[in-house]
Protein backbone atom coordinates (compact mmCIF):
# COMPACT_ATOMS: atom_id res chain seq x y z
CA UNK A 1 0.00 0.00 0.00
CA UNK A 2 2.87 2.61 0.55
CA UNK A 3 4.27 1.81 -2.50
CA UNK A 4 1.28 3.01 -4.03
CA UNK A 5 0.94 5.80 -2.58
CA UNK A 6 4.64 6.87 -2.91
CA UNK A 7 4.06 6.66 -7.03
CA UNK A 8 1.28 9.09 -6.96
CA UNK A 9 2.95 11.43 -4.85
CA UNK A 10 5.08 13.36 -7.33
CA UNK A 11 2.18 12.47 -10.54
CA UNK A 12 0.03 14.58 -8.22
CA UNK A 13 2.55 17.07 -7.25
CA UNK A 14 3.16 17.71 -11.12
CA UNK A 15 -0.39 17.44 -11.66
CA UNK A 16 -1.16 20.70 -8.81
CA UNK A 17 2.32 22.35 -10.28
CA UNK A 18 1.03 22.35 -14.03
CA UNK A 19 -2.53 23.68 -12.55
CA UNK A 20 -1.53 26.76 -10.50
CA UNK A 21 0.82 27.97 -13.57
CA UNK A 22 -1.84 27.20 -15.72
CA UNK A 23 -3.76 29.25 -13.72
CA UNK A 24 -1.47 31.95 -13.20
CA UNK A 25 -0.91 32.70 -16.85
CA UNK A 26 -5.29 32.42 -17.67
CA UNK A 27 -5.77 35.34 -14.95
CA UNK A 28 -2.79 37.19 -16.63
CA UNK A 29 -3.95 37.11 -19.85
CA UNK A 30 -7.22 38.11 -18.58
CA UNK A 31 -6.26 41.03 -16.89
CA UNK A 32 -4.61 42.24 -20.13
CA UNK A 33 -7.77 41.57 -22.20
CA UNK A 34 -10.22 43.82 -19.63
CA UNK A 35 -7.41 46.43 -20.24
CA UNK A 36 -8.06 46.59 -23.81
CA UNK A 37 -11.77 46.80 -23.44
CA UNK A 38 -11.37 49.45 -21.34
CA UNK A 39 -9.23 51.28 -24.17
CA UNK A 40 -5.56 51.33 -22.70
CA UNK A 41 -2.91 51.82 -25.11
CA UNK A 42 -0.13 49.54 -24.78
CA UNK A 43 1.92 52.28 -23.30
CA UNK A 44 -0.77 52.56 -20.58
CA UNK A 45 -0.61 49.20 -19.91
CA UNK A 46 2.81 48.74 -19.12
CA UNK A 47 2.69 52.19 -16.80
CA UNK A 48 -0.02 49.94 -15.11
CA UNK A 49 1.80 47.37 -14.77
CA UNK A 50 5.02 48.93 -13.42
CA UNK A 51 3.06 50.92 -11.03
CA UNK A 52 1.75 47.45 -9.27
CA UNK A 53 4.74 45.90 -8.50
CA UNK A 54 5.82 46.08 -4.97
CA UNK A 55 10.33 46.34 -5.53
CA UNK A 56 10.57 45.11 -1.76
CA UNK A 57 8.94 42.04 -2.10
CA UNK A 58 12.04 39.83 -2.52
CA UNK A 59 13.53 41.56 0.62
CA UNK A 60 9.68 40.70 2.41
CA UNK A 61 10.41 37.19 1.96
CA UNK A 62 14.46 36.86 2.63
CA UNK A 63 13.87 38.91 5.68
CA UNK A 64 11.23 36.13 6.96
CA UNK A 65 12.90 33.37 5.34
CA UNK A 66 16.07 34.46 7.56
CA UNK A 67 14.20 34.80 10.83
CA UNK A 68 12.34 31.11 10.07
CA UNK A 69 15.95 29.34 9.70
CA UNK A 70 17.04 31.01 13.19
CA UNK A 71 13.72 29.64 14.68
CA UNK A 72 14.90 26.27 13.38
CA UNK A 73 18.41 26.72 14.72
CA UNK A 74 17.24 27.99 17.41
CA UNK A 75 14.69 24.86 18.40
CA UNK A 76 17.53 22.65 17.18
CA UNK A 77 20.39 23.76 19.39
CA UNK A 78 17.80 23.39 22.50
CA UNK A 79 16.02 20.16 21.25
CA UNK A 80 17.58 18.28 23.87
CA UNK A 81 17.51 20.30 26.73
CA UNK A 82 13.91 22.11 26.88
CA UNK A 83 10.54 20.81 26.46
CA UNK A 84 8.88 19.87 23.05
CA UNK A 85 6.24 22.45 22.70
CA UNK A 86 9.95 24.86 22.54
CA UNK A 87 10.83 23.69 19.59
CA UNK A 88 7.08 24.78 17.25
CA UNK A 89 7.01 27.73 19.85
CA UNK A 90 10.24 29.13 18.25
CA UNK A 91 10.08 28.78 14.84
CA UNK A 92 6.30 30.80 15.06
CA UNK A 93 8.04 32.95 17.41
CA UNK A 94 11.35 34.08 14.73
CA UNK A 95 9.08 33.68 11.52
CA UNK A 96 6.52 36.46 13.59
CA UNK A 97 9.47 38.59 14.39
CA UNK A 98 10.54 38.59 10.50
CA UNK A 99 7.27 39.13 9.27
CA UNK A 100 7.34 42.16 11.67
CA UNK A 101 10.76 42.69 10.67
CA UNK A 102 10.29 42.90 7.03
CA UNK A 103 7.36 45.40 7.47
CA UNK A 104 9.28 48.19 9.66
CA UNK A 105 12.07 47.81 7.18
CA UNK A 106 10.04 47.88 3.80
CA UNK A 107 7.96 50.92 5.27
CA UNK A 108 11.42 52.97 6.17
CA UNK A 109 12.55 52.09 2.59
CA UNK A 110 9.29 53.31 1.08
CA UNK A 111 9.10 56.05 2.87
CA UNK A 112 12.95 56.79 2.09
CA UNK A 113 11.50 56.47 -1.56
CA UNK A 114 8.75 59.08 -1.23
CA UNK A 115 11.16 61.63 -0.01
CA UNK A 116 13.18 61.07 -3.09
CA UNK A 117 10.83 61.45 -5.69
CA UNK A 118 10.02 64.75 -3.93
CA UNK A 119 13.25 65.98 -4.00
Amino acid sequence: MEGVIAIFIPIISIIVTGLVLVTYFYFKSKEKQMMIEKGMSYEQMMEFMKSRKNPYTMLKIGIVLIFFGIGIGVAMAFEDTTNEFMIPLSIFVFTGLGFVASFYITKRLEEQDSVKKLN
